[in-house]
């Protein structure tokens, strides 16, 4: 048994101003292999690390997804993405995820899709190791880059599903962002440039050359954003459409190839 009650663990998280304090407290308490350990991941919750890398994992699409330390931490409104492309492309062979981070999308697509040919791609170092330990179950092969320079070039033409979560907050809104965000996540996984869509952009320019007839690319937007992200789609000459969840508060961007 842990040394540390569920009660004082919870009042520690309280006072430390996580909201969710007590659904924190039992995960942390089930996920601690030692009592030292439970110790250990309650001292680094409440000096503000997400419970995501306290954790060692997310939550995310029915997974638990390994996220280490300076990995963007999967949202769970991402997992609309997830069924977005499920639903778009049910019988894709060949998935891309592009700015994989942990590789959190990739493993929920092959989880659902069955044996597929897949890839994974992003720019920092540390989510290419973090992806590959989540996506090598699946056979995943994980390539370091600057989006489709690190992807083999026998994928174009050939891509049934292009995930890309680019980051989209606009530079002067990445210092509006919660803490933990900030100061514990890549900023190259957040900043989208002047008006966010930077990265956006880049990927829907090039996606006709690396879908596959019929294949989809599905980019995460705001609200906000998303009627000049879908013209950024529409301009690459993709069949576009946005779908809205008002109850995760998410609009995914997604585009076919003819």
């Amino acid at each position: 048994m842990p040394l540390l009650s569920p009660t004082t663990v919870v009042s520690a998280l309280r006072a430390a101003g996580c909201v969710f304090a007590e659904d924190e407290a039992e995960l942390i308490l089930a996920t601690a292999r030692t009592p030292d350990e439970a110790t250990t991941m309650v001292e680094r919750r409440v000096v503000g690390l997400p419970l995501e890398h306290v954790l060692g994992w997310a939550e995310f699409h029915g997974l638990r997804v390994l996220v280490e330390p300076g990995v963007f931490v999967p949202r769970r409104r991402t997992e609309f993405l997830v069924d977005q492309a499920l639903a778009q492309a049910p019988d894709a062979s060949v998935v891309v995820d592009l700015c994989c981070g942990s590789g959190a999308v990739g493993a929920a697509l092959a989880t659902v899709l069955g044996p597929v040919e897949l890839h994974a791609a992003d720019v920092d170092p540390v989510a290419v190791r973090c992806a590959r330990r989540n996506l090598d179950t699946h056979g995943g092969h994980v390539h370091t880059g600057d989006l489709y320079d690190a992807l083999p070039g026998d994928l174009r033409g050939r891509v049934g599903i292009l995930a890309a979560n680019v980051p989209y907050v606009p530079t002067g809104e990445v210092a509006l962002l919660p803490t933990e965000a900030r100061e514990h996540e890549p900023l190259v996984a957040l900043d989208g440039g002047t008006d966010g869509l930077d990265i956006l952009r880049r990927v829907t320019a090039g996606a006709p050359h690396w879908l596959a007839p019929g294949g989809c690319l599905l980019s995460e937007t705001s609200e906000r954003q998303a009627p000049a992200a879908a013209a950024a789609f529409t301009a690459a000459g993709l069949a576009t459409r946005l779908a809205v969840s008002e109850e995760l508060g998410t609009t995914v961007v997604i585009g076919v190839r003819g």
